[in-house]
């Protein structure tokens, strides 16, 4: 009798930064929002989600017990793994991809997402998967609405870019295992030490990245100002009682 494998989707948090350009004492993952954690706001959409099966945080260092706690204080059960983050985002997503190694298949589908992207929602991390099953990755991504501008110097430009062949990829971004694992593999023997996402790993190396749903509110928690616009974002959203994604 033959027995089909029960494939499983991990989420990968990333929670390794430091912050510095937040200004903060502590890393902002930690940061707490209306007294409840970034970390925690992020990690419980996917504690809810019906399609992920895991999840796996990459903490900075020094930080893992608070991760437990939150985890303990939010019943976050679906965490099973914390793993040390490196010296920057290259090594911190290749620490948490070769972590699970021993537990993930190579058809396992792994849903990468920044801690500081507290606004994703079910029916983005939903796309994703959906989007990877199909080709083999899927990364959050939204259209570009602003004029683009080409420069050399941040100080003029004369250059216009159509913002019609352009789009803004986000996370998550989720990958089909055996394909990410070879990926950061391929990179570290050719040298590549600090590339900032995997997607553009994958661009380097010649692979497409497939577009899945995103949303202008799946904002990335950066400077101080973008605390006080989540915090808004989330009063209104608590308001409606629940938020949907919007491209």
């Amino acid at each position: 009798m033959t027995h089909t494998a029960i494939l499983m989707n991990t989420a990968l948090i990333l929670a390794g930064g430091v912050g510095k350009r937040l200004g903060k004492d502590i890393p902002k993952q930690f940061l707490k929002v209306n007294g409840k954690p970034i970390l925690a706001y992020t990690a419980q959409v996917f504690q809810n989600h019906d399609e992920i099966d895991r999840i796996v945080v990459v903490c900075v260092s020094g930080w893992g017990d608070e991760v437990e706690n939150i985890k303990t204080t939010y019943g976050l059960d679906k965490i099973i793994r914390i793993i040390p983050g490196g010296d920057n985002s290259m090594q911190s997503i290749s620490n948490g991809i070769f972590g699970i190694e021993d537990i993930t298949s190579p058809d396992d589908i792994v849903i990468i997402h920044d801690s500081v992207r507290p606004l994703i929602c079910k029916e983005i991390i939903s796309d994703c998967i959906a989007v990877c099953k199909k080709h083999g990755n899927g990364c959050a991504s939204i259209p570009v609405q602003e004029t683009i501008v080409r420069t050399d110097d941040r100080i003029s430009g004369n250059t216009n870019i159509d913002r019609s062949n352009v789009m803004r990829v986000q996370t998550p971004q989720a990958y089909r295992y055996d394909l990410v694992s070879k990926l950061y593999k391929d990179a570290y023997e050719a040298g590549i030490e600090d590339s900032v996402y995997t997607n553009t790993l994958m661009l380097h190396f010649g692979h497409p990245i497939y577009f899945a749903r995103g949303s202008v509110f799946n904002l990335k928690i950066t400077m101080v100002n973008d605390i006080d616009l989540f915090s808004i974002v989330l009063d209104y959203f608590s308001s409606k009682k629940g938020h949907q994604s919007s491209s």
